[in-house]
């Protein structure tokens, strides 16, 4: 359950992922140096800059217990300006508060309190509030309260900032660098992906080139292969075809010229008619094994072939169909399919409906008549070729059981699927996808 709740936070894309594992490490890398800095630079840094500024006033407090004149005092003071960057006053008779306020929260403040404990000996207090950048120490001595203020950059290191920006400016750079580079092996994937789709959708003549890794080149070369193969077979099968046909027509041929010489006999009728559904086969097995395979993808306004379709129907057709659905696909071919539909569905309904709509990523069509319907664990056996369901005295003489069949190879050829199902008034639905 874990695990599957971990992957719907991982990036769907193989170049998200590729990024991933770029970026993953470098973060890491970058919280460890920070970590690292911050523990053991900035602190020890800080820490004898803290060390420093507690010195000199330990010095300064020396230097006035030196000297008891009040000149002599703002001599202290002047050197102390001067020399050690320190503003120190001295309010004589005045206490500091008992008891002391803690010491703050921040590293710095507890960092610079540890080092005037040891340098300085003295109660004191430390304020961060006083502005301008500066921080005050007020130090209680006998005779009084001394006020220092020290500028803050004397107590913390400008090295934090310069550090932070450079981590951070060179960890953007080498990530736009990364997402470069893997972009440029992503695409040759992409362009591979998009070949193999529109050589499903029955695109033929789509130029792919293999560009990239190694391992990309060789699935390209592994696909052209593969389209080659399927083209000389496909090319194969209909020369083939083509020859059975030649070779069946001529004693057909020959068939029917002895039975025209033939007085009209009862005989003779019956063996014209098993001639002609003869050919009729022939025709339609040729047609299934060829295939739509020459005819050219074209943009096509599937409402108006739909419309063309419902008005050359043998009876009236519900028709509601979206406008202007726009599609690449071989536009005779699909007619034909969808014929074949419609009048699959005007033959045993005498109610039938041709719908089309737009959804996600794809165009559905569906037939639907209110005729007997196909039993579900038949559905799927009627889509096989040769395959009739009615029985010997129903069946149609001009039926071949291969109209599902060359329906859903043309549909399929389009990267689509055709399905039966349960229409809504109790009939059959013959359902067409076809990707956008």
């Amino acid at each position: 359950m874990a695990k599957v709740r971990f992957k719907q936070f991982l990036p769907r894309s193989i170049f998200g992922r590729s990024l991933l594992i770029v970026l993953i490490p470098m973060v890491i890398l970058q919280v460890v140096m920070a970590l690292v800095f911050y523990e053991r630079h900035w602190e020890t840094v800080t820490r004898r800059l803290t060390n420093a500024v507690a010195g000199d006033v330990s010095t300064l407090i020396w230097m006035m217990n030196s000297y008891n004149a009040t000149d002599d005092r703002s001599l202290v003071f002047r050197i102390g300006r001067l020399h050690l960057d320190l503003e120190a006053y001295l309010h004589p008779g005045e206490h500091l508060p008992d008891p002391l306020p803690a010491v703050g929260p921040a590293r710095v403040e507890r960092l610079l309190a540890q080092a005037l404990q040891q340098r300085v000996g003295k109660p004191f207090i430390i304020d961060t509030s006083v502005g301008d950048r500066m921080v005050l120490i007020r130090v209680g001595l006998r005779d009084g309260v001394l006020d220092v203020y020290v500028h803050e950059e004397r107590l913390v290191s400008s090295t934090t900032n310069i550090f932070v920006f450079w981590m951070v400016g060179t960890s953007v750079v080498l990530a736009l660098i990364a997402a470069y580079f893997v972009r440029q092996q992503i695409r040759p994937i992409r362009r591979l992906a998009a070949a193999a789709d529109s050589f499903g959708k029955g695109s033929v003549d789509v130029e792919l080139h293999p560009s990239g890794a190694r391992e990309v080149r060789m699935a390209a070369h592994a696909f052209l292969l593969m389209r080659e193969r399927i083209l000389r077979q496909i090319e194969q099968r209909t020369q083939m075809l083509a020859g059975v046909s030649h070779d069946l027509r001529t004693p057909l041929t020959r068939m029917r010229l002895q039975l025209a010489m033939l007085a009209d006999q009862e005989d003779a009728a019956s063996l014209k008619a098993d001639i002609d559904e003869m050919e009729h086969m022939i025709d339609v097995y040729l047609a299934f094994a060829r295939g739509e395979g020459q005819e050219a993808l074209k943009e096509t306004n599937l409402s108006e072939l739909l419309e063309e379709i419902a008005d050359n129907a043998t009876q009236e057709i519900d028709l509601d169909v979206a406008p202007d659905l726009l599609l690449k696909v071989r536009a005779n071919a699909l007619k034909r399919c969808l014929t074949n539909l419609v009048d699959n569905a005007c033959r045993h309904g005498d109610k039938v409906t041709l719908s089309a709509s737009r959804s996600v990523g794809h165009v559905v069509i569906t037939v639907d008549d209110n005729g007997p319907g196909i039993p579900d664990d038949k559905r799927e056996e009627v889509l096989r070729a040769f395959v009739r369901l009615q029985s010997q005295d129903q069946q149609n003489s001009n039926g071949s059981g291969l109209g599902l069949t060359i329906a859903r190879d043309i549909v399929r050829s389009h990267g689509g699927d055709l399905h039966l199902e349960s229409a809504p008034g109790g009939g059959l639905r013959a359902r067409i996808t076809l990707p956008i």
